[in-house]
């Protein structure tokens, strides 16, 4: 798949299918990741790939953290937490650790690990595989970083779902025109 083919085209999947994206693809993939524009040369970011019956744990943990934050959570509403978990054969958590102590901005470091998270999305897809970057309250939640064996400084930037195959994404909505989002500098 050429570049501009894979920038144009990916788009934020819906289903995944049940195969998981390859050892070869994702060392590939997290390749491409630390190839991330990354000012300092810092390297904040750290991935942790969640697969097989990972899941159902980390679909616990997101359970129990709904459960902490909407006291009286229905039973039904926790067991589509932990589903969410298992919607994709392999989840990559992106994660940004900090560098404390530098000229460079802790939002600069966040947005490496976004731009990572962006070659991961776009790695997956030119592969043929379907992915999504998700996040949601449990991102947020210290006691899942805990739970990750993370520090509470780390940030949890993404969980991207990536499973299946060519056809398993929506193709994209037609995106604003360039025109729509420029904006002119002030005078």
């Amino acid at each position: 798949m050429e570049l501009f083919e894979a920038l144009n085209s990916r788009a934020t999947a819906k289903a995944y299918g049940e195969s998981a994206p390859t050892r070869e693809h994702l060392a590939q993939v997290l390749e491409s990741a630390v190839r991330a524009p990354d000012h300092g040369r810092l390297r904040p970011w750290r991935f942790m790939l969640i697969e097989g019956d990972q899941r159902r744990t980390f679909g616990e943990l997101v359970a129990e953290s709904a459960r902490r934050r909407v006291p009286g959570l229905s039973e039904g509403d926790l067991q589509r937490a932990r589903e969410k978990a298992m919607r994709a054969p392999t989840i990559i958590i992106t994660i940004c650790r900090v560098v404390p102590s530098t000229k460079v901005p802790d939002i600069e470091q966040i947005l490496a690990v976004g731009a990572a998270t962006q070659n991961i999305l776009l790695g997956l897809h030119a592969l043929g595989y379907a992915a999504a970057w998700k996040t949601g309250e449990a991102a947020y939640d210290p006691e899942v970083k805990k739970a990750l064996g993370l520090s509470p400084d780390d940030h949890l930037v993404g969980f991207v779902y990536a499973g299946g195959g060519a056809g398993a994404s929506v193709p994209p909505g037609k995106p604003a025109s360039v025109q729509d989002v420029m904006l002119e500098f002030p005078r």
